[in-house]
Order: structure tokens, then sequence, then C-alpha cells
């Protein structure tokens, strides 16, 4: 039986076959018309690439733009590993965590 790794064990060069292997997966789901396949590999995607980046780059009290959503904005409150934990403005008050590859630094 095929173990798979966790993104947190794997080496960047691992990581970045992963998210080549992912994305080629997503793109063929997204041809076959699998719309959620295609959502659930896009998220791997997006959790992979948070490894290949310095969670110490993203800074609590801070604003970010939300990946794939102009406009949108996500406050960090706390970082646990490569989530970030917080609030959307103009979202609805609840507490929720996103990888840290999912937010834009502000210009």
């Amino acid at each position: 039986m095929h173990q798979e790794k966790r993104y947190s064990t794997m080496t960047e060069h691992e990581l970045r076959q992963e998210i080549g292997n992912l994305q080629e997966q997503a793109r063929k789901a997204e041809q076959m018309g699998m719309v959620n396949e295609f959502a659930v590999l896009e998220r791997k995607v997006q959790m992979a690439k948070a490894y290949l980046i310095d969670p110490d780059e993203y800074k609590p009290g801070e604003l970010y733009e939300i990946e794939g959503n102009p406009g949108q904005y996500f406050k960090i409150d706390y970082l646990n590993g490569v989530f970030a934990w917080g609030y959307r403005l103009k979202g609805d008050g609840h507490e929720e965590a996103l990888p840290i590859s999912l937010l834009k630094k502000l210009k």
C-alpha cells in the first residue's frame, strides 16, 4: 500500500513535483467536468504551495487580499504552521483558517 507523505515532511523538490502532479490531475478533472474533484485538487495545490512559503513573512494584525477573490480581504489574528487564522473583512465575523498561499500582500 502506498503511504502518502505529509506535505510538512516533503523537500522543496518533492513539493514542487507534487504541485505539478496535482495541477495536471486538476486540469484533467476540469476537462472532464468533475467540478468537485477539481475543487479538492485545487485546495491540495494551495496546501502544498503553503509549505513553500515562509510563514514569518505574514504578520498578525495585517490585511491580505485573498487569492482568486479580488476585493476580498483577510485580517490575520495569529498563525499556526502554514495556516493564518483570522477574519474576512465584510465576512460573517466567524474566525477561519486559510493556507498562507491564499494570501497576497497588499501593495
